[in-house]
Protein backbone atom coordinates (compact mmCIF):
# COMPACT_ATOMS: atom_id res chain seq x y z
CA UNK A 1 0.00 0.00 0.00
CA UNK A 2 1.41 3.77 -0.59
CA UNK A 3 2.37 5.86 2.00
CA UNK A 4 0.39 8.96 1.53
CA UNK A 5 2.16 11.77 4.14
CA UNK A 6 2.09 15.38 3.78
CA UNK A 7 5.52 16.75 3.46
CA UNK A 8 3.79 20.65 4.23
CA UNK A 9 4.62 21.59 8.14
CA UNK A 10 3.39 24.57 10.15
CA UNK A 11 4.91 27.84 9.25
CA UNK A 12 5.69 27.03 5.65
CA UNK A 13 4.77 29.00 2.68
CA UNK A 14 1.85 27.80 0.33
CA UNK A 15 0.67 28.66 -2.66
CA UNK A 16 -3.20 27.05 -3.40
CA UNK A 17 -3.52 25.30 -6.70
CA UNK A 18 -7.15 25.20 -6.41
CA UNK A 19 -10.60 26.17 -5.63
CA UNK A 20 -12.08 29.68 -4.74
CA UNK A 21 -8.66 30.97 -3.49
CA UNK A 22 -6.17 29.64 -6.24
CA UNK A 23 -3.24 31.24 -7.29
CA UNK A 24 -2.83 32.95 -3.36
CA UNK A 25 0.56 32.73 -1.48
CA UNK A 26 -0.09 32.13 2.35
CA UNK A 27 1.10 30.84 5.91
CA UNK A 28 0.09 27.42 7.18
CA UNK A 29 -1.41 27.82 10.57
CA UNK A 30 -1.74 24.08 11.30
CA UNK A 31 -1.70 20.34 9.87
CA UNK A 32 -4.72 18.16 10.89
CA UNK A 33 -2.79 14.59 9.74
CA UNK A 34 -5.78 12.06 10.43
CA UNK A 35 -7.78 14.28 7.75
CA UNK A 36 -4.91 15.18 5.16
CA UNK A 37 -6.02 18.86 5.64
CA UNK A 38 -3.92 22.02 6.42
CA UNK A 39 -5.10 25.17 7.99
CA UNK A 40 -4.07 28.43 5.67
CA UNK A 41 -3.73 31.73 6.83
CA UNK A 42 -6.69 33.69 4.93
CA UNK A 43 -7.66 31.13 2.57
CA UNK A 44 -10.82 29.42 2.35
CA UNK A 45 -13.01 31.56 4.63
CA UNK A 46 -16.28 30.94 5.80
CA UNK A 47 -19.27 32.06 7.76
CA UNK A 48 -20.51 30.71 10.77
CA UNK A 49 -23.98 31.42 12.24
CA UNK A 50 -23.29 31.05 16.29
CA UNK A 51 -25.55 31.34 19.16
CA UNK A 52 -24.88 33.54 22.06
CA UNK A 53 -23.00 31.59 25.17
CA UNK A 54 -20.54 32.37 27.48
CA UNK A 55 -17.32 32.73 24.80
CA UNK A 56 -19.77 34.89 22.22
CA UNK A 57 -22.03 36.50 24.41
CA UNK A 58 -23.47 38.18 21.48
CA UNK A 59 -23.49 35.55 19.39
CA UNK A 60 -24.04 36.36 15.54
CA UNK A 61 -21.99 35.44 12.39
CA UNK A 62 -18.38 34.72 12.88
CA UNK A 63 -15.97 33.98 9.78
CA UNK A 64 -12.79 32.16 9.96
CA UNK A 65 -10.45 29.81 7.66
CA UNK A 66 -11.55 26.43 6.78
CA UNK A 67 -9.07 23.39 6.22
CA UNK A 68 -8.55 22.55 2.64
CA UNK A 69 -6.70 19.07 1.58
CA UNK A 70 -3.46 19.30 1.35
CA UNK A 71 -2.96 18.17 -2.30
CA UNK A 72 -4.64 21.29 -3.09
CA UNK A 73 -1.61 23.54 -1.83
CA UNK A 74 1.86 23.31 -2.71
CA UNK A 75 5.21 24.57 -0.67
CA UNK A 76 7.06 27.60 -2.05
CA UNK A 77 10.44 28.31 -1.35
CA UNK A 78 11.88 31.28 0.14
CA UNK A 79 14.67 31.79 -2.37
CA UNK A 80 13.58 31.15 -5.48
CA UNK A 81 10.09 31.89 -4.84
CA UNK A 82 8.28 29.28 -6.71
CA UNK A 83 5.96 26.41 -6.17
CA UNK A 84 8.37 23.48 -5.24
CA UNK A 85 8.57 19.79 -5.39
CA UNK A 86 10.18 18.34 -2.33
CA UNK A 87 13.54 15.99 -2.22
CA UNK A 88 14.94 15.11 1.33
CA UNK A 89 18.61 14.55 2.14
CA UNK A 90 20.64 13.56 4.82
CA UNK A 91 23.09 15.39 6.76
CA UNK A 92 26.50 14.58 7.86
CA UNK A 93 24.77 15.21 11.03
CA UNK A 94 22.41 12.60 10.45
CA UNK A 95 19.71 15.01 10.00
CA UNK A 96 16.96 14.45 7.83
CA UNK A 97 16.32 18.05 5.57
CA UNK A 98 14.31 19.27 3.08
CA UNK A 99 15.56 20.32 0.30
CA UNK A 100 14.42 23.08 -3.07
CA UNK A 101 14.40 20.52 -5.94
CA UNK A 102 14.96 24.06 -8.33
CA UNK A 103 17.53 25.60 -6.54
CA UNK A 104 18.69 23.58 -4.20
CA UNK A 105 18.29 25.48 -1.01
CA UNK A 106 17.88 23.63 2.70
CA UNK A 107 14.37 24.57 3.69
CA UNK A 108 14.41 23.35 7.19
CA UNK A 109 16.46 25.48 9.71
Amino acid sequence: MIENRCLIKKDDKVKILAGKDKGKISKVLKVIQKKNRVLVENINIIKRHTRPNVKNRQGGIIEGPAPIHWSNVMLVCNKCMAPIRIQFKTLDDGKKVRICRKCSEIIDA
